[in-house]
């Protein structure tokens, strides 16, 4: 007998890294966040859109 899954719930952690020690090295910088916030914008809506063409 198959067994279904209906739901699935899935639970994270955000832990803020903006709060650093003086000299440490910050690999967020902003213009590097906003690198990284555009591409993965650009890849949820391929994927949206390669959902929506199934």
């Amino acid at each position: 007998m198959p067994v279904e899954i209906r739901e699935l719930q899935i639970t994270t952690v955000v832990q803020d890294t903006s709060v650093q020690t003086p000299g440490s090295a910050s690999s967020g910088s902003p213009s590097n966040q906003d690198k990284i916030i555009e591409a993965c914008v650009e890849q949820v809506l391929e994927i949206l859109k390669q959902k929506n063409e199934r």
